[in-house]
Formats: structure tokens, sequence, C-alpha cells
């Protein structure tokens, strides 16, 4: 015969803790794409100094990791002719976010930036890398 367990009971105050816990922890997924290029040999990196950095706050998302995209110092080769898709993964942004900018923050010329990213309720995006931005 087996035994019935009861369903414990948690004190509010310990689940509203842990709400603002896992809210903190969220983070937010930027999938990028690099349009086609008509141009041989083009490379693509990512700077571990990318951030999103939120329009309504000081407040900016770390690079948390990168898919598909090698990071500083070195190189990955885009395919000739075709859009080149990659992922960034970002700590969240405030709960008040409702635009950012993607931006990559080196000590060189043609660093990413998507300009006034709308935010939304998944957290999840698709950007267009622009090539007058490399």
């Amino acid at each position: 015969m087996s035994e019935t367990i009861a369903k414990p009971v948690i004190v509010k105050e310990l689940l509203e803790s842990l709400q603002t816990e896992v809210q903190e922890e969220q983070q937010v997924i930027v999938h990028c794409c690099f349009p086609a290029s008509p141009f041989l040999g083009n490379l693509i990196r990512i700077w571990h100094s990318t951030y999103l950095f939120d329009n309504q706050s000081d407040h900016r998302s770390r690079l948390i990791h990168a898919e598909n995209i090698t990071i500083y110092p070195n190189w990955t080769p885009v395919p000739f002719m075709k859009d080149f898709w990659f992922t960034l993964v970002f700590s969240g942004l405030p709960k008040g976010c409702k635009s950012f900018d993607l931006k990559e923050v080196i000590p060189e010329e043609g660093g990413f930036f998507v300009e006034s990213i709308k935010r939304n309720s998944s957290d999840i995006y698709r950007v267009k890398i622009l090539e007058s931005y490399l």
C-alpha cells in the first residue's frame, strides 16, 4: 500500500524572496545576423566588452556566452554569400527597461552596434548587424 504525502506549505515570504532571485537571474538572448556579403575572406569576432545598454537607466547587461562566433582575439570566417548567424547571451535587463542598445565597446573602429532594440516579454531577440557598423 502506498503512502500519500501531503503537499508542503511554503511560507509566503520565502516564495516572494525566491521569485526576486529568479527575476534577477534572467538572461537575454540575442540572435544576430551578419548579412550575406559579396566579398571573399570576411572574418568576424566578438569582444567580451559587448553589452546591452538600457535606454532608460545606466544599467548595462554583460556578455555571458557567445555561440557560433569566436571571442577576441580569434576570428571566425564568414561563408561567402550566405547570411551568418550567431547567438549572444547576456545577463538580465532591469524590469523597467523598455528598449536597449547592443554595443561592442572596443579600442578600435568597427564594433557592433544595434540601436534601440524594443524590449519584449520573452527577452529573445533577432537583430541584423549592418555592415556600416563593422
